[in-house]
């Protein structure tokens, strides 16, 4: 696969503090490619610089060859962004912010197939702050899809989602990738970064400590003698949770 991200050298300063301290790395197209690392690795920094949102201090950042510092709006076009946050017109209907977002990039959007790919058709003509948390995460994520972008961003998806709803999204997540988007995340939840990258990058202290796919890294901790104390059984308690009230996805609202 060519690489549709090149990150190289990237630097991030805030005066004497160095949030990101010269990384590089590739991102392959298709791929799910996750970024992982306690808060103030340089996680979000690092999908901002990328995204064009934060300036670079130093380095370069390549999106399907272009250069990011040098063409941000052209970057801008061709990806898909869904924040960890996002504040919406709350009176609204999500049609009419599907339309909204649409005419910032001045194009012609069908609101209803994009709603459809989030299963949040019957929810068309409602507010956003009537959604409930799993739902408005979709919608985020519908947002992102409106400009048809080769790359989607996701930060941390999931959280605060319940199993249900996160196991659920896992799914969207794999169907978008299906249809040939690269796709880039970062997430606090080990077992979604085991079950939806291909590749992750972990972070800490604005460095990258290691690059490899999830058997790879798992493997290479077995390989230097690491037994848990604990052993490992087929299930645990996520699933007995949802053996127990069902993997049907339950909307509050």
């Amino acid at each position: 696969m060519d690489d549709i991200i090149q990150v190289q050298g990237v630097t991030k300063n805030y005066g004497s503090f160095t949030a990101v301290d010269d990384i590089s790395f590739s991102v392959k197209k298709g791929e799910v490619f996750g970024i992982l690392g306690p808060n103030g690795a340089g996680k979000t920094t690092t999908l901002e610089m990328i995204e064009g949102l934060r300036l670079i201090t130093k380095g370069t950042i390549l999106v399907d060859g272009i250069d990011v510092a040098k063409e941000t709006n052209k970057v801008k076009s061709i990806i898909g962004v869904q924040l960890q946050s996002t504040g919406f017109f709350e009176n609204l209907t999500l049609v009419e912010l599907l339309y909204t977002y649409a005419a910032l990039y001045d194009i012609k959007i069908n609101p209803m197939e994009i709603l459809h790919e989030v299963e949040l058709e019957e929810k068309s003509k409602q507010q956003v702050k009537t959604l409930s948390g799993g739902q408005q995460q979709r919608f985020s994520i519908a947002l992102a899809l409106a400009n048809d972008p080769l790359v989607l961003f996701l930060d941390e998806p999931t959280t605060g989602l319940d199993p249900q709803a996160r196991r659920h999204l896992w799914k969207l997540v794999q169907q978008i990738q299906a249809k040939g988007k690269t796709i880039v995340l970062t997430t606090h939840y080990m077992e979604e970064a085991e079950e939806l990258c291909a590749r992750i990058a972990v972070m800490d202290h604005g460095h990258i400590l290691k690059l490899a796919t999830p058997d790879q890294m798992i493997d290479d901790l077995i390989a230097t003698g690491f037994r848990r104390k604990r052993i490992e059984k087929e299930a645990n308690l996520e699933d007995v949770f949802l053996d127990l009230t069902g993997h049907q996805l339950r909307e509050d609202k």
